[in-house]
C-alpha cells in the first residue's frame, strides 16, 4: 500500500508531545512492513533541522488557493530517520509557520486550515495517489472534508482516509472564515450538525468533528479510551456524534519504539541490562543518584516523567511527592510546567527542596536525563486525570520501572494490577493501579509499591520482570492498522449518510 501520514509534528524533528512519537514510531513500522509512506509535515521555522538529512525543494512553485486568490508556496523534501517527509513552507506575509513554536496563536485554526489545504494540494499538484492518508488530531481535520467535498471530484475519489485522535480535549473550533478561506463556502450545509457545526457553539465549525464525519474511520489511541469517549465526559461534547459514527471508531493502542527505548542498548544510559541480568539497573539507579547529589541508601526511587498539567494529574504529583519522602522513599520529577501557576508553585518546592538528599525536581525537559531516570527508578508514578493511552508507563515497564498509575484510558489497556487484577493471571501483572481520583487512593497504591520494594524483595523483582516480557512495541499497534487500512481500501462506504 501508498500511505501518506499528515500531520502537526513527527519526531524528533516536530515534538511537542506524544503525537509526534506516534506519527514517527507508526511510520516506521509501516515502512518496516515493506509499504511505501511518505509524511507531509508543516515548515515550522522552529524544526530541528540537524535532523533532517538532505533538504531540498521538491516542489517550488505550488500555488494553494486561498480566499479570492492563491497563496505561493514551496514543498521541500527530506529524510527524518530515514522516513520521506515533505515540509509545507508558505510565502505569506500571515507567516503561518514563522511563529518560533508550534501550538498557542490565536490563529491556530487558520493555520492548521492552511497547511490541510495545501497538503492536499501538493498531492493533486503532483499526481500523488495514496491509497490512505492518515490525519492526526484537529490540526488535519478538514483534510477528509475538503477530500470528499472537493478533491474527489478532481481525481482524488479513490484515496481513503484514517482519521485518529490523540486528544478530544483540542478540537479546533472555528468561524465561517475558513470556508471561504478554503473556497468550500457552503454556509448552511456545513453548518449542518451533522457536518462540523459544533454541538454546543451553533456558531462554530468543529474541525476534529469534521474528521470525525467525513473520514472512513475513526480511532483513538486505546481501546479504554474510545470507551470512554463514548460513555464518559472525556470526549468534551462529541459523544453524540461518536455514537452516530460508532460503526467506523474503535480504539488501536499506541506503540513505543524499541529501538529508541532499549535497555540493552540504550546509548544514554552508562550500563546496559536485560530482563534476565538487572545489575545493570541497579549500577544505573547509582548513576541517577550521582547525577542528582541523592544519598545512597536502601530506598527505592520513584520518578515521575511528563508535562506538570491537570490533564497529567499535576495535584497528584505534588502529593506523590511528600507522600514518599515521608514513607522511606525518593522522589525524582523531571517535568515541564503549563501555565504560570504550575510553573511557579513547582519552581517555589524546588526550592524548597533544594537540600533534601532525597529528592530532585528537574524543571523542564532532557532527553538524557528521561533515559537515566527510566533505567535508574524502581517506581513511576502516572496518576493521570484522563490519558487517552500515555507512553511512560509502557516505557517504564520496558526498563523494569514499575509503574503506578490511575485506571483511565490506555493505562488500563496496558498496566495490571498486582493484587487485585481479574482478569490477568499472577504472573500476567505488572504493576499498581487506583482509580479514584483522589490523594488516599493514590498512597493506597503507592504504599503497596514502596512496601514491597522494602519487604519482599524478590517478589518486587519478578514484578519488575513481568513488566518486561509485555511487548508494547508498534509490532501488534502497526499490523493493526494495517488490517485497518486494507479493510476501508475495499470498502466502499464507511460512514452512513451524515455529511457524505
Amino acid at each position: 500500500m501508498y500511505i501518506v501520514q499528515i500531520a502537526s509534528e513527527c519526531a524528533p524533528v516536530i515534538k511537542a508531545g506524544g503525537l509526534g512519537d506516534v506519527v514517527y514510531g507508526l511510520s516506521r513500522d509501516i515502512e518496516r512492513r515493506n509499504h511505501t509512506l511518505e509524511v507531509i509535515l508543516p515548515m515550522y521555522d522552529c524544526l530541528k533541522y540537524d535532523k533532517i538529512w538532505n533538504l531540498h525543494i521538491a516542489y517550488e512553485h505550488l500555488n494553494v488557493p486561498w480566499y479570492g486568490g492563491t497563496i505561493h508556496t514551496s514543498v521541500y523534501c527530506g529524510w527524518v530517520d530515514g522516513l520521506q517527509c515533505f515540509f509545507i513552507q508558505p510565502h505569506s506575509n500571515d507567516n503561518f509557520f514563522n511563529r518560533g513554536c508550534y501550538y498557542g496563536n490565536n490563529d491556530d485554526y487558520m493555520r492548521f486550515t492552511f497547511f490541510s489545504k495545501a497538503a492536499l494540494e501538493f498531492l493533486l499538484a503532483t499526481g500523488k495517489r495514496p491509497d490512505i492518508i492518515h490525519c492526526h488530531d484537529w490540526q488535519t481535520g478538514l483534510v477528509p472534508v475538503m477530500l470528499f467535498e472537493q478533491y474527489s471530484w478532481l481525481g482524488m475519489g479513490d484515496v481513503r482516509v484514517c482519521f485518529t485522535i490523540h486528544n478530544f480535549k483540542h478540537q479546533g473550533v472555528a468561524g465561517k472564515d475558513i470556508l471561504w478561506a478554503t473556497r468550500l463556502n457552503n454556509e448552511p450545509h456545513f453548518f449542518s450538525y451533522d457536518r462540523l457545526r459544533d454541538n454546543f457553539n451553533p456558531f462554530g465549525l468543529n474541525l476534529m468533528k469534521g474528521g470525525i464525519v467525513y473520514s472512513n474511520h475513526v480511532n483513538t489511541v486505546s481501546p479504554h479510551h474510545a470507551w470512554e469517549a463514548r460513555y464518559t465526559d472525556v470526549s468534551y461534547g462529541l459523544g453524540h456524534t461518536l455514537d452516530v459514527h460508532q460503526s467506523k471508531f474503535n480504539g488501536i493502542l499506541n506503540g513505543i519504539d524499541y529501538k529508541t527505548w532499549n535497555p540493552e542498548e540504550d546509548t544514554h544510559v552508562p550500563h546496559h541490562f536485560s530482563i534476565d541480568d538487572l545489575s545493570g539497573k541497579l549500577k544505573n539507579k547509582k548513576a541517577l543518584r550521582d547525577r542528582l547529589l541523592l544519598r545512597d541508601e536502601k530506598k527505592p526511587i520513584v520518578a515521575f516523567i511528563g508535562r506538570l498539567d491537570q490533564q497529567k494529574g499535576v495535584e497528584l504529583v505534588h502529593h506523590s511527592i511528600y507522600y514518599c519522602l515521608r514513607n522511606n522513599a525518593q522522589f525524582v520529577l523531571l517535568g515541564s510546567p503549563t501555565g504560570r501557576e504550575i510553573n511557579e508553585h513547582f519552581w517555589r518546592e524546588k526550592h524548597n527542596l533544594n537540600d533534601s538528599p532525597d529528592c530532585h525536581l528537574e524543571l523542564g525537559f532532557d532527553e538524557d536525563l528521561a533515559h537515566l531516570i527510566y533505567a535508574g527508578a524502581d517506581m513511576i508514578v502516572v496518576p493521570s486525570s484522563f490519558e487517552p493511552c500515555g507512553l511512560t508507563q509502557m516505557i517504564g515497564l520496558r526498563y523494569g520501572t514499575v509503574p503506578v498509575v490511575r485506571g483511565v484510558g490506555g493505562l488500563v489497556d496496558t498496566v495490571f494490577d498486582k493484587d487485585y487484577d481479574q482478569f490477568h493471571e499472577e504472573e500476567e501483572r505488572n504493576g499498581y493501579v487506583f482509580y479514584q481520583n483522589d490523594r488516599p487512593a493514590l498512597e493506597s497504591a503507592l504504599e503497596r509499591a514502596i512496601g514491597l520494594w522494602h519487604h519482599y524483595p524478590l517478589e518486587f523483582q519478578k514484578l519488575q520482570k513481568q513488566g518486561m516480557k509485555y511487548d508494547y512495541s508498534w509490532k501488534r499497534s502497526g499490523q493493526e492498522y494495517i488490517d485497518l487500512y486494507d479493510k476501508i481500501r475495499h470498502k466502499e462506504e464507511v460512514v452512513e449518510d451524515e455529511g457524505k
